[in-house]
């Protein structure tokens, strides 16, 4: 169970650093909230899975999720450019994060 929560933690910290982005400094009301309330979610989440979970491998997984997740997502929607290069170190993060839960 701790697993994924922290997975979707991960996610959740994806949402809140895109959501930070788009408060345009905490002006715009929606992407403020949006932001508070993935930033609770995530670090709950983190928190939560921080109770089995060797705090080291855990968030490295959140921080490499969340990354990868941030990244893919700007790219998908345009607001950063692709590249072969970027989606070869993504994958790498992806790798990584994999490797961290098998080595679990």
């Amino acid at each position: 169970m701790a697993w994924l929560v922290l997975i979707l933690s991960g996610v959740f910290e994806a949402v809140w650093a895109t959501a930070l982005g788009k408060s345009v400094g905490f002006t715009r009301l929606v992407p403020s909230i949006v932001f508070i309330v993935g930033l609770v979610v995530s670090m709950g989440g983190l928190a939560y899975a921080l109770r089995t979970l060797p705090v080291g491998t855990a968030y490295a997984v959140w921080v490499g999720i969340g990354a990868a997740a941030t990244v893919a997502y700007a790219m998908g929607t345009g607001e950063e450019s692709v590249s072969a290069l970027k989606v070869v170190f993504l994958l790498g993060i992806i790798g990584c994060v994999i490797g961290l839960k098998a080595l679990h």
